[in-house]
This record gives structure tokens, sequence and C-alpha cells, in this order.
């Protein structure tokens, strides 16, 4: 099991992967529409893989715990801390809008490209934490967790983790720099993924006690990125419909996974 949970945790990471060796054969930029539709369908991934990896696994362990009807409690406290968590790092560390502006004053697209890149990784960490959370979970028998839902979690973030990775490597290669060089940062965005997760799972006999808060830590910072980060970067510019409907598409995607998988 735990050598099934090692590779379950590298495919969010291959996702990625993917996702940066466009640069190999794509030579432009992708288009703003294409952008949209990427960036919903990752959110719409992101929201569904929140609610049925994450807060509905919570919310049974604490049912199972003999809480009653205050059950949604652990679950409640989990997503407040991993909302606040997510809120504090954007304060602490320069926010990729304000950034970008300044980046297009100076006509600089190697530094909007580098804080869209910060973005990325700091964005990556909650990711990769909810993966090692949902196999911890699994590998310890007590969060009502299936080998197939936390491959179920880690197949619905590798997919919008595709779009990550050619979001990160195709402006740098616009920008001047070569294939291989676009294609490394690329990859180096979601590097963190899998670092997170081997640490949560290398915790997991510490953390069981505390697995519905960690489930619901994970879902309040994915849904944090997704309302601060991934819906206005959807909606930006002229408005279209193609955006909520990539989203809608990456959330039937996502769930129809974790149940069918699951």
């Amino acid at each position: 099991m735990l050598q099934n949970s090692l590779l379950g945790i590298l495919i969010p990471f291959a996702g990625t992967t993917l996702g940066a060796a466009a640069v190999f054969f794509l030579k432009e930029n992708l288009g703003r529409n294409i952008q949209r539709a990427l960036t919903g369908f990752a959110a719409g991934v992101m929201v569904a893989a929140s609610i049925w990896s994450l807060l509905i696994p919570a919310l049974e362990q604490s049912a199972e715990g003999g809480l009653g009807h205050f059950a949604f409690l652990p679950a409640a406290i989990g997503f407040w801390i991993g909302t606040l968590f997510l809120l504090l790092l954007d304060k602490l560390i320069p926010h990729l809008h304000l950034y970008a502006e300044k980046a297009e004053g100076r006509k600089s697209r190697i530094s909007k490209t580098a804080m869209l890149l910060l973005a990325v990784t700091i964005h990556n960490i909650p990711e990769g934490m909810a993966v090692g959370i949902v196999y911890a979970g699994f590998l310890s028998g007590s969060a009502n967790i299936t080998a197939s839902a936390a491959l179920a979690l880690s197949l619905g973030i590798a997919i919008q983790n595709f779009p990550e990775g050619a979001i990160i490597s195709l402006p740098l290669l616009s920008s001047g720099s070569s294939k291989p060089r676009a294609f490394f940062y690329g990859l180096l965005s979601g590097a963190v993924e899998p670092l997170a997760a081997l640490v949560m799972l290398a915790a997991t006999d510490f953390f069981i006690p505390a697995m519905p808060y960690l489930l619901s830590f994970a879902a309040g910072a994915m849904l944090y990125v997704v309302v601060e980060e991934l819906i206005p970067e959807m909606s930006e510019g002229e408005h279209s419909d193609i955006g909520v409907l990539s989203f809608a598409l990456g959330f039937t995607l996502m769930m129809a996974l974790d149940v069918a998988l699951g």
C-alpha cells in the first residue's frame, strides 16, 4: 500500500510535467479564451475535489467519532484554518495581481511570468498537502478513504495541473527563454507538490487523530485559491461564458471520477 501511495502522490506532478512539455509542441502563448477555459476547468476540478475527496470524508469521520449534532465542528474549524492560512500567505508574500500590474506598466513580461511562477508554486502547496493527507488517511484505515478515492483526487489535481504547467512554460518561451529552460521552470512550479505530500505522508501516525481537521484544512486552502485567484482569472477582460462552462465541465469530471472510483 505504501508503494502505491508514493506513486499516487507523484500523479499530480506528472500533470504539471505534461503541461510544461507543451512548450516543445507550441510556439506561441495560449490565447486568452484558452487560458480562461483552462483556468475555469481547473477551478471546477478543485471545487469538486474539495467537496467529495476532502470535506465529505472529514464529516463522515467526525460523525463516527460520537460528536452527534456537532460532527460538523472539526470540518468547520479545519476549513477556516486552511482559509486563514492561505490568506496569511497572500499577506506575507507579494500578491500576484499587484506585481502583474506593475510588470505590465514596465512592459516586462519576464517579471509578470516570474510572479505567476511564484503564485502557482505557492498555491501548489495546499494541493500537495491535500494529496498527502488523503493518502495518509487511506494508509491509516481510519478516515473512510479508499485507494480509489485517493487516486481520484490525484488524477483530478493532475488534470488541473496540466494547464498550470503550460501557463508557466509558454510565456517564458515567448519572452525569449529556450525551450528546455521554459520547460524546467514549468516543471519546477509543480515540484513542491510531491514534497508537501511526502511531509504529510511521513507523519501519518501523528496526524491520524486530527484527520478530519486536516482534510478540511486542505479543502479550505484549495477553495481559497479558487475564489481568490482562479475565478478572477477566468472572468478577467471582456465578458465570456467559456470560463463558467469550463468550470462546470471540470466540476462534473472530478465528481464523476470520485464517485466512479470511490
